[in-house]
């Protein structure tokens, strides 16, 4: 040891016992002690001695980037600290664990490397039992040191997996949606293990990939409501990297096949239902039966407008058309304005789809007045129109002029919604040949410019086009 070394951590060292025993002095002293031990413990100048020595050493070590050799000398004034007085600093097991990583990261053999990772967590253990609260906020912290601790135990001995997977339990259990994204990364890769040793069924990884999916989920929410899109960021990564876990086992077939069987035994647990429908829809196993009779159950237990949503769209996969319509009619009533917009525009094509025209042009206005800017419901109107054109007259000039209307509707769309260009122009281009001709139009006492009112089962004024 360094001569200079020894006396600059002596030194600290009385300055910082002047300190305890002016404060003792004061009664000011805010330390609560924990099993009748006082905080520097019963040799108290001992204690602060070794503490100055090896926070020195550890100064010198972390200024090296970790690298010095000095860490030889940290090794034992640190273990009587940690041994003597547990109490005295966080520090010490802030320090114990960089500390022992090195040491085992650094082992000469399994087995010394054994003992090294066992000495890692009762560090770990000893905070949690000394430190339940942290030193500078007062938060609680058992559930992230616990988190910390699983995520080294699996890190440097995945042989005990099943320990790691308990312990990175219990500290989910006492987080929940505070929970470390790094925590439920481990977490899910402790249970992926356990899957592979066939310590664990597939629905074991299913139901805890929906655990940790819906913590994830909740916090990725919570960060794009507060605008802090930084952390929204890393919580899509945390979630990335477990679904490219879980991809091996989540087939729809395997999901199906899981929860299949979770229904029969329970068909009326709403939140069962509920972790269903969420888990095949965010799996993209909606086409499965599975998926929509889960959904039209919950449905029935729990009516609501999205799952009325979710139902009318299934249907709509299926052409079940008629089906369809109540739920969609339910799913317009959602508080969420852009639901209600996407469900007015699904209602809007099915009651075309029946041949229903005035509700179809009906639902499509009501799409525009929650977002004007959408010309994919003009696109529909500009079809109802184009559908009827025929109906609308009982000459060759009356029973083209609905064609005019229909293009209006095509000009619309696309000057409000440039991404509905394309549509429109496909659709003008289809129905502009249906237009009376020029002679049509002056035998009928018209001409090509005027303003002229469609009076059918809707009211649009137009202007008369000659066919090119």
């Amino acid at each position: 040891m360094k001569p200079y070394t020894y006396l600059k951590a002596l030194v600290a060292a009385v300055a910082l016992l002047a300190a305890i025993n002016v404060q003792a002095a004061n009664d000011r002293f805010s330390f609560e002690p924990q099993d009748n031990m006082p905080k520097y413990g019963k040799d108290s100048v001992n204690c602060v001695v070794n503490i100055s020595l090896y926070r020195e050493f550890y100064r010198q070590w972390r200024a090296s980037n970790f690298e010095s050799p000095v860490i030889k000398d940290i090794i034992g004034p640190w273990r009587w600290v940690f041994n003597n007085c547990p109490l005295a600093s966080e520090n010490t097991y802030v320090d114990g664990v960089r500390i022992m990583q090195y040491r085992i990261e650094n082992a000469k053999n399994d087995a010394e490397r054994g003992k090294l990772i066992d000495t890692l967590l009762m560090v770990y253990d000893q905070r949690v039992k000394y430190f339940p609260n942290h030193f500078r906020t007062g938060k609680p912290q058992k559930g992230a040191v616990l988190g910390r601790k699983g995520i080294d135990l699996f890190t440097y001995d995945q042989e005990r997996y099943e320990e790691a997977y308990n312990i990175l339990k219990q500290s989910i259990e006492i987080d929940r949606d505070e929970s470390d994204g790094t925590v439920l990364i481990y977490y899910f890769r402790a249970v992926v293990k356990m899957a592979r040793k066939a310590k664990v069924d597939t629905a074991f990884i299913v139901d805890t990939y929906d655990q940790v999916s819906e913590i994830l989920d909740h916090n990725i929410s919570r960060a794009v409501a507060n605008n802090d899109e930084k952390w929204a960021e890393n919580y899509r990564n945390f979630k990335n990297n477990i679904e490219a876990s879980f991809e091996p086992f989540a087939s729809c077939t395997d999901l199906v096949r899981v929860y299949g069987n979770k229904l029969k035994k329970a068909p009326n647990d709403v939140d069962l239902l509920k972790k269903v429908t969420s888990l095949l829809d965010r799996r993209g196993c909606q086409s499965d039966q599975l998926y929509l009779d889960a959904s039209v159950r919950l449905h029935r237990l729990q009516p609501s407008p999205e799952s009325a949503f979710n139902i009318g769209r299934l249907m709509l996969r299926d052409e079940k058309f008629n089906q369809a319509i109540p739920y969609l009619e339910e799913a317009t009533r959602s508080a969420d304005q852009e639901r209600a917009h996407s469900a007015f525009k699904l209602l809007a094509e099915t009651y075309k789809a029946v041949r229903n025209f005035p509700r179809s042009r009906q639902a499509a206005l009501s799409a525009l007045q929650i977002n004007p800017s959408d010309g994919a419901p003009y696109i529909t109107i500009g079809d109802c129109y184009a559908l009827t054109a025929k109906d609308c007259g009982d000459n060759d000039f009356t029973s083209r002029v609905g064609y005019w209307a229909a293009i209006d509707k095509y000009n619309q769309a696309k000057r409000v919604d440039p991404s509905q260009a394309d549509v429109a122009n496909r659709r003008i281009a289809t129905y502009s040949v249906h237009f009376p001709s020029v002679n049509v139009i002056f035998f009928h006492g018209y001409e090509e410019g005027q303003t002229y009112t469609i009076d059918c089962w809707y009211k649009e004024e137009t202007t008369i086009r000659a066919s090119k």
